[in-house]
């Protein structure tokens, strides 16, 4: 009965502690979160004020404009706000000892993140159908909203330096440069006029000036052309009128034209003309899309294929049967049977083959390479959804495990901590579905690289958090440097005594090295200045000094990893040396010479690798001798720090050197 009782006070305890530590993220949870979507909307008001001031917008048009916009900030927001909150509550936790009376009473960190994991994966369950629903629909709005809102101006629908079809109108206006308050004034202005079947471009106009002048309340936009020319195709019934191609042409110093902008004006908000955009549909749609898509591009592939093999000319393929084996009858070689006429003429004919078949290809191969960015946009947009959800637990455990551990709480330091990992987070996954949509990185992977990337820094902080550790262990990073740098401790030992000595002195030191007053480290350094004098270990033993077998054997070893690291250090050096060049030398129009680099680089990279692999062998062989298989680098790493070699090279240096000492130390008797 007092176990059930003591039972059931423990368990009141946890829910209570559970129902404040989920109420404190709660609070913290809501306030940044308002916070930051606060200066996002700012912000995407900021952006886009070209598009909505000057156009006497109603206000329900900028209400609904801020709120089809507000979902599309979520993927941006959300993960902040959990990162951000998470540090600062479990940062005050830790700042306040309140961590430290959980553990009194036996309450893990782990345990007490336990009831806030359950909300953080109901908010990620909640967040991909909110990426799934809601964010296409704003996707949706917002778009066409931007094209209704567009049309009300039509100086704000024609952009610099590209064809702007002005709805309603059959004008397509491109200007050089915009200028004036109100992008009134034009430069270099091109127009293009539709003939009245809308088929063809049948009159061009071209002035070096232009202005755009309007009344209030007028349904026509006048512009004012200055200093250009005019062109009329013409389309005579007369078959032969229309071999002659007749046109007009005529310069003008001042030319006004009237645009009726009556339709133009009489826009419709809620209009929705743009539906199948990647970002606008949910994953059912996506799915749909992305296999006709994938249909779609299997079936011009097959078409081409079988295009090509038309324009060829090889229709029926040969039968062997028909082919003539008599040597003395069949030519050596078959232009042979053809007089010199017709090989020319033949020779000439295959190569206008072969060249328009080539630019068939390349014009294909652009197409391609279009449809694979759309097809990868559509994939990026899919696993998005499901990233997003991942991110917010992912970023949870990386947020409360760090704030544990910096033991800070309020706005200052996780903020600073918190903004630094988000645009990690961030800039890395801009970077891979950048790379992803022009085919360079997989798209699927792109959609998840930030998330993976996070995730071993989550597993990392929580070990840590869990273990009650520092969040860095400062002496395994300084001390490492120290020795890389030869810097000296204030209380290091200087052996610089034992160069003056003569090797009986160096021998009786490492025999009788207590009743000198010496430490080991002297012993080994004794030992050291014997070897490089040229004394062997043989030679030591023959002076009466007791030297394991096993030493000389893990001295070799460790002189081979020695020899393999450092020819593999000099071709990484070479190589990275010269892929800078191959770069510089490519920028500045030197072909041949960035060609050699380059091939010269991949050498010297791939002869890197031998020896790298070479001194990881003897690094292994190393550590197993040695029987300190628990002290030896992990191959993972090793590998992942292949692109930082010449930091790792010092540090593994370092290391094994450390360890070749604690050997000799314990081989000597």
């Amino acid at each position: 009965m007092l176990n059930l009782t003591i039972k059931n006070n423990k368990f009141d305890q946890m829910k209570i502690l559970d129902r404040y530590i989920i109420t404190s993220y709660l609070k913290t949870f809501i306030s940044v979160f308002l916070i930051l979507m606060l200066i996002f909307i700012l912000q995407t008001i900021w952006l886009y004020i070209k598009e909505l001031a000057g156009k006497e917008l109603d206000i329900m048009i900028i209400v609904k404009f801020l709120v089809y916009f507000m979902p599309k900030l979520i993927p941006l927001v959300l993960p902040l706000t959990i990162l951000l909150s998470s540090i600062m509550v479990f940062g005050s936790f830790a700042e306040n000892y309140e961590f430290a009376a959980m553990k009194s009473t036996g309450i893990s960190l782990q345990r007490a993140m336990s009831g806030l994991s359950i909300f953080i994966v109901i908010l990620a369950t909640t967040t991909f159908f909110f990426s799934n629903n809601v964010i296409p629909w704003a996707e949706l709005n917002s778009y066409n909203l931007r094209r209704n809102i567009a049309k009300v101006k039509p100086s704000m629908a024609i952009a610099e330096g590209q064809f702007n079809q002005i709805e309603s109108t059959p004008y397509n206006i491109k200007v050089k440069k915009k200028s004036g308050d109100r992008g009134q004034y034009l430069e270099d202005v091109i127009i293009h006029l539709k003939s009245v079947d809308g088929r063809r471009n049948q009159t061009t106009i071209i002035s070096k000036k232009g202005e755009l002048f309007s009344e209030k309340n007028s349904d026509v936009l006048k512009l004012i052309l200055l200093d250009g020319y005019f062109y009329r195709d013409e389309y005579p019934k007369d078959s032969k009128a229309k071999k002659r191609k007749p046109f007009i042409k005529s310069a003008f110093e001042k030319k006004i034209i009237n645009i009726d902008l009556s339709q133009l004006n009489k826009v419709d908000f809620d209009e929705q003309s743009k539906t199948d955009k990647y970002n606008m549909l949910d994953v059912i749609g996506l799915t749909k899309t992305i296999d006709s898509l994938i249909i779609k591009s299997e079936s011009d592939y097959e078409s081409f294929s079988k295009n090509l093999h038309l324009r060829s000319g090889l229709l029926k393929p040969v039968d062997k049967k028909e082919i003539v084996n008599d040597s003395i009858i069949a030519p050596k070689y078959l232009l042979d049977i053809f007089s010199t006429k017709d090989k020319l003429e033949l020779v000439d004919a295959v190569a206008k083959a072969m060249k328009s078949s080539k630019q068939v290809i390349t014009s294909k191969e652009n197409t391609r390479k279009t449809q694979k960015a759309w097809l990868n946009r559509h994939i990026i947009s899919l696993h998005e959804k499901f990233a997003l959800g991942f991110a917010c637990i992912i970023l949870f455990f990386v947020g409360a495990p760090l704030g544990a551990l910096i033991r800070k709480g309020g706005i200052g330091l996780p903020m600073v901590i918190a903004i630094i990992l988000f645009l990690s987070y961030h800039f890395i996954g801009i970077f891979a579905i950048n790379s992803a949509k022009n085919g360079s990185f997989n798209p699927i992977l792109a959609s998840w690289f930030s998330t993976l990337i996070m995730l071993p820094l989550g597993v990392f902080l929580t070990k840590r958090a869990t273990a009650d550790k520092g969040l860095v262990s400062f002496g395994s990073i300084t001390v490492p440097l120290k020795k890389i740098f030869k810097i000296k401790e204030k209380d290091s030992v200087d052996y610089k005594f034992l160069s003056s000595y003569k090797h009986e002195a160096l021998i009786d030191l490492i025999q009788n090295y207590k009743t000198l007053g010496h430490g080991e480290g002297t012993r080994y350094e004794a030992l050291n200045i014997l070897n490089t004098n040229g004394v062997s270990i043989d030679q030591l033993r023959e002076k009466g000094i007791t030297i394991d077998k096993g030493y000389e054997i893990s001295q070799a070893l460790a002189k081979g990893y020695k020899k393999y690291s450092k020819f593999a250090v000099v071709l990484y050096g070479i190589a990275i040396v010269l892929l800078v060049l191959f770069f510089v030398c490519k920028n500045n129009k030197l072909p041949s010479v960035a060609d050699v680099s380059i091939k010269i680089s991949i050498g010297s990279f791939l002869l890197f690798i031998i020896y790298y692999i070479k001194s990881l062998v003897n690094t292994f062989k190393f550590y197993k001798h040695i029987n300190m298989q628990e002290k030896k680098p992990k191959l993972l790493l090793l590998i992942l720090g292949i692109p930082l070699h010449m930091i790792t090279y010092m540090f593994l240096n370092v290391k094994i050197k450390e360890d070749l000492k604690q050997n000799c130390l314990e081989s000597l008797k």
